[in-house]
């Protein structure tokens, strides 16, 4: 079904009348995973209460993750492979009871393919502060009441210190490779730069080296466009009834994004100034194809993330500046040890290729010099999770350093 397949994995298309009735019926508040869901492939693990780089605490985080392979006697072959915003652990498998969509990166994970489920033991966490598993803000506070807005600001360093310590209760100490691209990119590059011992290689794909004004503007309208949704209810949304949560400011956010995922070319060569129907957009009630395409997937998206959480990740994503605190940029990356590999895509208006050259160059341990691989791609931002092949040789020829 197509609306088990998330719209950041495959190339843009029209919207079919079977995929337009595919997400009639109300969507239940929050599309967040909660107890009472099928947990799937997911594997918990509690590592105990947690203190945030703001100060602030919660008495008990559980992280969710999905693993793949077998973990060597000597523990040396464990790969984290860690998703970006609005992932989740379900990295290869299809969609069933508990995984709304299928997995993410089917072209570059799993038996035989670049991050070879043979021979690797892969690790895939769903992210601190996220919804489909792991502690955020659809999860149950101590009062028995979802956290909601209470939920602590979180940050790419908290979402990492979290994921270490999930490597500690897996008895893993140091990763073979760290494998990120967009927010995981961000969360792969303070891996290496906070536990540079822990990291054998490095892969950042798709990331910037912080987050600039320009980004955390696009952000900042994402929002104020799901706080400003009246059924938002300043986060206190969890008891509504299917059809009243935060769904048009969420989808609205998620319309945003996607503008951002793909290149120009790409949305003006796929759909050009073409109508949905015979009814013309052009003062007669009809709708361009492109603007079809926006509605169904935002739509889609509500009925598997949740409104707070969305927030809440991308308040993370704004706080990204690997080196905030260590001298800047190149004095953070100088700790880095890892073999390493920084790919970005040429058509990418989310975080342009000029971060990918910056971090590129002042990675001591860059397998291509002080270059970044360029992907040549017309899918834009998402290249990273669409072009499997081209990702894959890219990131093998980094696994067999």
């Amino acid at each position: 079904m197509d609306w088990q397949t998330s719209a950041d994995t495959v190339p843009s298309s029209f919207i079919t009348e079977a995929q337009a009735r595919s997400i009639l019926g109300k969507p239940r508040a929050s599309g967040a995973w909660r107890e009472s869901d099928p947990s799937g492939h997911r594997e918990f693990a509690g590592i105990g209460a947690f203190t945030f780089e703001s100060g602030e605490h919660l008495p008990h985080v559980r992280i969710a993750f999905e693993t793949w392979g077998t973990l060597s006697d000597d523990r040396d072959n464990a790969v984290l492979v860690l998703h970006a915003l609005t992932g989740d652990s379900h990295v290869i498998g299809a969609a069933g009871p508990g995984h709304p969509t299928a997995g993410w990166w089917e072209g570059v994970v799993g038996p035989g393919k670049a991050v070879d489920t043979d021979r690797w033991f892969v690790v895939a966490p769903n992210m601190l502060g996220g919804c489909q598993g792991t502690t955020g803000p659809a999860s149950l506070a101590p009062d028995g009441s979802e956290w909601g807005a209470r939920f602590p600001f979180t940050s790419i360093r908290d979402q990492v210190t979290a994921q270490a310590a999930l490597a500690d209760g897996l008895g893993i100490q140091r990763w073979a490779a760290v494998i990120g691209g967009s927010m995981g990119g961000m969360q792969s590059l303070e891996w290496a730069a906070t536990y540079p011992d822990r990291v054998e290689r490095l892969a950042v794909i798709a990331a910037p080296p912080l987050t600039t004004a320009d980004q955390i503007a696009l952000n900042s309208v994402q929002i104020e466009a799901i706080r400003t949704d009246p059924l938002f209810q300043g986060g206190e949304y969890y008891d509504a009834a299917d059809g009243d949560g935060p769904h048009r400011g969420l989808a609205l956010a998620r319309r945003m994004a996607l503008l951002n995922y793909r290149s120009p070319h790409e949305l003006n060569e796929r759909f050009e100034r073409a109508w949905q129907s015979e009814i013309s957009p052009l003062g007669r009630g009809g709708r361009f194809a492109v603007e079809s395409y926006l509605d169904f997937h935002g739509n889609k998206f509500t009925r598997r993330f949740d409104a707070n959480a969305y927030i809440t990740v991308v308040e993370a994503m704004n706080s990204h500046d690997v080196g905030r605190g260590r001298g800047g940029l190149e004095a953070a990356l100088s700790r880095v040890t890892a073999r390493s590999l920084v790919l970005g895509i040429d058509s990418d208006r989310l975080f342009p290729l000029e971060g990918q050259v910056a971090i590129a160059a002042c990675l001591p341990g860059n397998i291509d010099g002080e270059s970044a691989v360029v992907i040549k791609s017309d899918f834009g931002h998402d290249a990273f999770l669409i072009e499997g092949d081209i990702v894959g040789r890219e990131v093998r020829r980094l696994l067999e350093t």
